[in-house]
């Protein structure tokens, strides 16, 4: 099914992981417009190749150390800030007993129903 992306955002949980690279790559593009920059000279400036560039703005594929140095390149290293912001106030930490948690819990076992 082909969606039509003007009107879908990246806040969306109905993208494919295709469109929400797709929509990253056009955002990418018109971040590099906007700076009027060509494909070559950004390329250059992030220290990436230009077939890679090519691959992140086109969504198809690309490396998370490409896109930090485009970031970079483009002053918009703020956008992975907002990817996954940390919590100011955890309201767990204001108990009594709260422990900053250092590690993952297993997952707990079953136990066999008793009769």
């Amino acid at each position: 099914m082909i969606r039509d992306r003007s009107y879908v955002t990246m806040t969306t949980p109905c993208l494919t992981p295709q469109e929400m690279e797709a929509e990253l790559g056009d955002k990418l593009k018109t971040q590099r417009l906007s700076g009027n920059l060509d494909q070559k000279t950004l390329a250059a400036r992030a220290g990436v190749s230009l077939r890679a560039l090519r691959n992140l703005e086109g969504g198809q594929g690309s490396t998370v150390k490409t896109l930090v140095s485009v970031l970079r390149a483009l002053g918009r290293q703020d956008w992975l800030q907002a990817t996954a912001p940390v919590a100011t106030i955890n309201p767990l930490l204001l108990t009594p007993q709260a422990r900053l948690r250092q590690r993952a819990s297993r997952p707990r076992q079953r136990r066999a129903a008793q009769a």
